[in-house]
């Protein structure tokens, strides 16, 4: 299956994913996004990427209640190729525009805030629902995050597991322009033509300086994230979870 379409409008590359129903991602598809973006990195033909999804649905997050819903190798550690597919992305060296037309949830919002900026559309929703699920945040959520909207409104996000409409965070920080209903997509072109036009070594020598060391404290984090995941994903609690956000019920959690 072909996860990723790419087109170009000027100097701006849209790399547009696709794993319906609801673009969960998985291994394959986090690699394909990662090749895209290092064909965009090698192109100096790109000078902004556009990074967009098919459907209602920005991303899902993972598929938690599928056993081999993470793809990759089941042999090895599918989670840890979960997340290398996803340091690629936080790799790459031109600035991204992430047009979010419907729900970003778990690490569909760690797809999203790995992007420089975001456009939502009224019908997106943000929501970090790892503790609803009696998991814990990863994609490196727990660094990027709170480096951009702050520590507090983090950490709301993460205890309540809530499900936030684009006009409560982007006042935050986690959305950088609102659109009208069904414009993501043409509103985070526009952003990306604005960078475009702009100096190419200039605007990558910036956005390089502005994310120093971020993929660095990324890694460092998703070791920790993923070592706590491992456990916790072999609790009672987190089985209830998963079954209960998909079952639409409220949990019944037991501390084990």
């Amino acid at each position: 299956m072909s996860f990723v379409t790419v087109s170009d409008r000027g100097f701006v590359r849209e790399i547009r994913f696709a794993h319906p129903p609801h673009n969960h991602a998985t291994v394959e598809v986090l690699g394909a996004i990662a090749d895209a973006l290092d064909a965009a990195d090698a192109d100096d033909g790109v000078r902004a990427v556009v990074l967009a999804s098919e459907g209602r649905i920005f991303c899902a997050g993972a598929d938690l209640a599928t056993s081999d819903g993470l793809g990759g190798d089941a042999a090895a550690d599918p989670l840890w190729q979960f997340y290398e597919a996803a340091l690629r992305v936080f790799a790459s060296k031109k600035p991204i525009v992430a047009a979010v037309q419907g729900a970003a949830v778990g690490a569909g919002l760690g797809l999203a805030v790995a992007a420089d900026l975001r456009v939502a559309a009224p019908e997106a929703r943000f929501a970090a629902n790892f503790t609803r699920l009696g998991f814990h945040p990863g994609f490196g959520l727990t660094v990027t995050l709170p480096r951009l909207i702050g520590q507090q409104r983090a950490t709301e996000m993460f205890m309540t597991s809530a499900r936030y409409r684009p006009e409560e965070v982007a006042a935050w920080g986690l959305v950088d322009r609102l659109t009208d209903s069904g414009g993501a997509l043409e509103g985070a072109h526009a952003l990306a033509a604005e960078i475009a036009a702009n100096a190419p070594l200039a605007t990558e020598a910036t956005r390089a300086t502005l994310r120093a060391g971020l993929a660095e404290a990324v890694r460092a984090q998703l070791v920790h994230e993923h070592a706590v995941q491992t456990r916790l994903r072999a609790t009672e609690d987190y089985v209830e979870g998963v079954a209960s956000v998909f079952e639409r019920r409220e949990a019944d959690f037991k501390r084990r």
